[in-house]
């Protein structure tokens, strides 16, 4: 186990203050929440919060007094060690041009999750009692919900045939070998059989020219294998086994295939 870094946040340390003009976040909350995170995901080599905030305090020359932030770590032994961080609170423009010192990738990150904080300040805030209470406001709101329930009940109608004829196929008798399942999904068998095989549900054995089916999607029941006996003109009998896709099989493959029957 890692050594387990636990922030017990304040008041102040809880994420962005937003006060209805400005957006306002720690030091420490940008780096935990929006720069570490959009670095990770940018592939940025590692860094730790004391390399940002030195970047904080050269880049913005108003910063305001510089407080501290209890910090607690847990070692994989269970014994905690708690310590102070320093922060800077930052307010909307101090966190745009401390963030626009990372790298391409990570500033249109930044930027992005800066913009929805600040639009999400900008909005105003919706009285749930007044829009009760304002008839035209709720008749806006059951329009809207009943327009939604309608579209989804189209949509739902639209797939009922091909919903219906995947579960006829699902539920049919008997199995298909490869070329009638072919032509049962509208498929050339050839590209058909090179499919199955980029899936891994089919393979030929070295030194044997008959396809095969994996032992997985046997035991899925997406296929089987039918073993015939064939008598020769000597009149001797030879087994012969054949890979065949079973109804659930089928089913599956149409799904992918976007195709039905």
């Amino acid at each position: 186990m890692t050594i387990q870094q636990q922030h017990k946040q304040t008041e102040v340390l809880a994420g962005p203050l937003m006060n209805g003009s400005a957006i306002t976040m720690s030091s420490l909350d940008f780096w935990d929440n929006v720069i570490s995170p959009a670095r990770r995901d940018a592939g940025e080599p590692e860094s730790t919060y004391q390399n940002f905030l030195s970047k904080v305090k050269d880049e913005i020359d108003d910063l305001g007094p510089e407080e501290k932030h209890i910090c607690e770590k847990i070692n994989e032994l269970g014994f905690s060690r708690k310590y102070k961080t320093p922060y800077h609170m930052l307010n909307f423009d101090q966190l745009m041009l401390t963030g626009m010192r990372e790298s391409k990738a990570v500033r249109r990150s930044v930027l992005a999750k800066l913009k929805a904080l600040d639009e999400q300040v900008r909005t105003p805030p919706v009285d749930p009692m007044a829009v009760l209470n304002d008839p035209a406001a709720m008749r806006g709101i059951l329009l809207t919900y009943t327009e939604k329930v309608l579209v989804l009940e189209e949509q739902v109608e639209a797939m009922k045939p091909d919903v219906e004829a995947l579960e006829r196929i699902a539920k049919a008798d008997g199995s298909l070998n490869l070329t009638e399942a072919a032509k049962a999904l509208q498929q050339q068998p050839k590209k058909f059989n090179q499919y199955l095989g980029s899936l891994s549900w089919i393979y030929r054995r070295a030194g044997n020219n008959r396809l095969l089916g994996y032992q997985d999607k046997v035991q899925q029941g997406l296929l089987e294998h039918k073993v015939t006996t064939i008598t020769l003109p000597d009149g001797s009998e030879r087994l012969s086994e054949q890979v065949r896709i079973t109804p659930k099989g089928l089913a599956k493959l149409a799904k992918m295939l976007g195709v039905v029957q």
